[in-house]
């Protein structure tokens, strides 16, 4: 495997706070990384980072070889950067089917392209993320009409659609039941190795289940890294995050 995001010391100040302080990660191409913190760790600082909405006060960022520190946010989208923020935001009076359409087409016109004719090769592209996200039965159904948990995977799925190489994922199980929490789980671990997908999470028993490689951050800095056995006895993780 190779880098595909590199965050090179790193730096976010605002108004003389550090919400991240020189901090450095770097993720392989296909891994799925498990990234948890305290509040106020600087994770979200983080992925504002990576996806353009925040720069950095020093430090840098390079995607896919390329460096993305001071790019807007829709070249990076463009780019192959998707993020999923924790309320799932789709259009609920589309059906489950329009919402990845949509999404294929990536524009907010929505009349234009709900009239647009799909490809053989977008309609496939549409059918196999049905099946990825197990909604295909109800392709028909309104997306405002889907449980919580089904809301949360149709919008992996329209992120899915325009093929991202990383994948943000903001605490995608936050409010779900205990068989939702566990196809989730099925969900993201599918994902790795076409995808990098890093999950930021507070639940830390989801986090066992998912976890290959685990960054705890702590006032803007990697606190600890690496399995997540390792992180676990880790004793400043215990002390600062998981407590006795």
């Amino acid at each position: 495997m190779s880098a595909l995001l590199k965050v090179d010391d790193v730096t976010v100040s605002f108004d003389g706070f550090r919400a991240l302080d020189h901090l450095t990660l770097t993720l392989e191409a296909g891994e799925l990384r498990c990234l948890v913190g305290p509040n106020g760790a600087g994770k979200t600082t983080l992925q504002d980072v990576i996806t353009g909405k925040t720069r950095p006060t020093s430090g840098k960022v390079h995607f896919d070889g390329r460096d993305i520190t001071r790019l807007p946010e829709h070249v990076i989208v463009g780019l192959g950067v998707g993020r999923k923020f924790q309320r799932p935001t789709v259009f609920p009076g589309h059906t489950v089917f329009e919402n990845l359409e949509l999404s294929l087409h990536g524009s907010k016109a929505v009349t234009r392209n709900l009239f647009a004719r799909l490809t053989a090769e977008e309609r496939q592209a549409i059918d196999g993320t049905l099946d990825l996200i197990g909604l295909s039965d109800l392709r028909a159904k309104a997306a405002g009409l889907l449980s919580h948990g089904q809301k949360q995977w149709l919008e992996i799925g329209m992120l899915l659609v325009q093929q991202p190489k990383l994948l943000l994922v903001d605490e995608p199980v936050a409010g779900m039941t205990q068989a939702e929490i566990e196809r989730t789980a099925e969900i993201l671990a599918s994902l790795a190795g076409k995808h990098t997908v890093v999950v930021v999470e507070h639940d830390m028993d989801f986090v066992r289940s998912i976890a290959r490689t685990v960054t705890v951050l702590h006032e803007g800095r990697v606190l600890a890294e690496g399995p997540m056995k390792d992180v676990q006895a880790d004793p400043q993780v215990i002390e600062v995050y998981l407590g006795a």
